[in-house]
C-alpha cells in the first residue's frame, strides 16, 4: 500500500532555491517539461557569451568540447561504457537514424505497445515492408512480461517500449524485456524519456541494445537534446542510412567523395547540434548527478505516496500501478472534463497537464508536501 511520509527533508527544501518558477507557481508537471533552473538559464548564457566573444572559433577552443563532456556524463548517468552515447535533437530523429541501420528482410517484425508514446510505432508505421505489433494492455497501467514473451518470435528484428509509460507512470522491467528479446535473436530498444533522472538506469546490467533519453522532462535540460546508447558490440554492425557530417570519422577532411562510419556511437549523429540545448542539457544533467538518482527516486516516491493517499481519502479514482515498486513520479487521476479543471488550476497558479480521461500529476524533488495539499484542496473545489 502507499503511505504517507513526513515534510521534505532541509535539502530537498533548499534544492528549490535554483528553480525561480516554485517560488510563484505550483509546479506539478515536470514530467511534460522540468522547471527551469537558474544553472541552466546561465549555462544558456555561457554558451551565447562564448558565441558573442569567439564567433565561430568557440567551436574548435570549447563548443566541440562541451558536445563530448554531455556524452561523457551521459555514459556516467546510465553506466555505460566510453564512447557508446550519440547525440540527437529528438527522439524521432534518433529512431530514424537506428531503424534505418536494421535489416529487416529476415526480420520483419517490431513490437511496441498501445501505452508507448506514439512517437515510438509511428517510426516503424512508416516502414511500409516493416510489420508493427502494438501490445495491448488490459488495464490501461501495465503490459504484462507474458504478452512480450508471447510475441516475440525468430522473425522479430525489435523490441521497442518505454521504461517508464507516460500514460501511467508504469516502470517497466526492462532488463526482463530485453531477456526475452535476446531470447529470440531480437534486439531491444527502451525510451527512457520518462525514466532518466528519477528512475536509475543501468544499461550494461539491464543488458539492453538501445537506450535514449532527453532533457525536456526529469533531466532538467529543456527541448532540443536527445541523448542515446548503443551496445558497442553492436556499434560496428550497424550502418546507418540517415547520415550526416556529425557522423563520419573524420568529419573536418571535407571528402564529398567518401563517407567512412565514425568508430564510437557517433555514427549515428547526423547534423550540427544545437549547442544553446547542449549546455542546457548539460547543466540538468549536473543537478541529477549531484542529489543522486536513488535520491530522487526515493523522495519521488515519498511524493507520490503522499500524493495518492490524499486523493485516494478524496474519493478519486486512478489509474496507477498497485505496487509503489512500479510506480514511477506520475499520478494519473480519472476524470471527464480533464482539460478543463487543468485549465483552471493554471489560473490559479497550480501547474499539471491532462491526457484523455485523466488528470496528470508529476511531482519531483522540489516538490513540498503543502503543494500537494494545495493541488487536491483546489482540484476538489473545482470538482463540485
Amino acid at each position: 500500500m502507499f503511505t504517507t511520509m513526513s515534510t521534505a527533508p532541509r535539502d530537498w527544501l533548499a534544492s528549490r532555491d535554483e528553480f525561480p518558477i516554485l517560488g510563484r507557481k505550483t509546479y506539478l508537471n515536470t514530467c511534460s517539461l522540468g522547471a527551469l533552473s537558474s544553472r541552466v538559464r546561465a549555462a544558456v548564457n555561457q554558451h551565447l557569451d562564448l558565441w558573442e566573444e569567439y564567433g565561430a572559433s568557440a567551436w574548435y577552443k570549447i563548443w566541440l568540447g562541451e558536445c563530448a563532456a554531455l556524452r561523457t556524463t551521459t555514459e556516467r548517468l546510465f553506466n555505460a561504457p566510453a564512447g557508446s552515447v550519440a547525440l540527437a535533437p529528438s527522439v524521432g530523429v534518433a529512431l530514424s537514424v537506428l531503424a534505418s541501420a536494421l535489416d529487416y528482410r529476415q526480420r520483419p517484425k517490431v513490437i511496441s505497445t498501445v501505452l508507448d508514446f506514439p512517437t515510438i510505432p509511428y517510426q516503424w508505421l512508416a516502414h511500409p515492408e516493416v510489420e508493427v505489433v502494438l501490445l495491448p494492455s488490459l488495464d490501461g497501467v501495465h503490459v504484462p512480461l507474458e504478452a512480450y514473451e508471447a510475441a516475440i518470435d525468430e522473425r522479430t528484428a525489435l523490441v521497442a517500449t518505454s521504461h517508464v509509460f507516460f500514460a501511467s507512470g508504469t516502470i517497466q522491467p526492462i532488463a526482463e524485456i530485453a531477456k526475452l528479446a535476446h531470447a529470440k535473436g531480437a534486439l531491444c530498444l527502451i525510451d527512457g524519456y520518462q525514466a532518466a533522472g528519477q528512475v536509475p538506469v543501468d544499461v550494461v546490467a539491464s543488458d539492453l541494445d538501445f537506450y535514449m533519453t532527453g532533457g525536456l522532462k526529469w533531466l532538467l535540460g529543456g527541448t532540443g537534446i536527445v541523448e542515446c546508447y548503443v551496445r558497442p558490440s553492436l556499434i560496428q554492425q550497424l550502418k546507418p542510412t540517415v547520415a550526416g557530417w556529425f557522423g563520419h570519422a573524420n568529419q573536418f577532411a571535407f571528402d564529398p567523395n567518401n563517407f567512412e562510419f565514425a568508430p564510437d556511437a557517433r555514427r549515428f549523429e547526423v547534423g550540427t547540434p544545437a549547442l544553446a540545448a547542449v549546455y542546457a542539457g548539460h547543466a540538468g544533467m549536473q543537478i541529477i548527478l549531484e542529489h543522486g538518482v536513488a535520491a530522487i527516486q526515493q523522495r519521488t516516491s515519498e511524493l507520490v505516496a503522499y500524493l495518492v493517499a490524499k486523493l485516494r481519502d478524496a474519493g478519486y479514482q486512478l489509474t496507477i500501478a498497485g505496487d509503489p515498486q512500479q510506480h514511477a513520479g506520475i499520478v494519473m487521476i480519472q476524470s471527464a472534463e480533464h482539460a478543463k479543471l487543468v485549465a483552471a488550476l493554471a489560473e490559479q497558479g497550480i501547474i499539471v497537464d491532462h491526457r484523455p480521461g485523466h488528470v496528470r500529476v508529476s511531482p519531483f524533488f522540489y516538490t513540498l508536501e503543502t503543494e500537494l495539499d494545495l493541488f487536491v484542496e483546489r482540484l476538489q473545489a473545482l470538482s463540485q
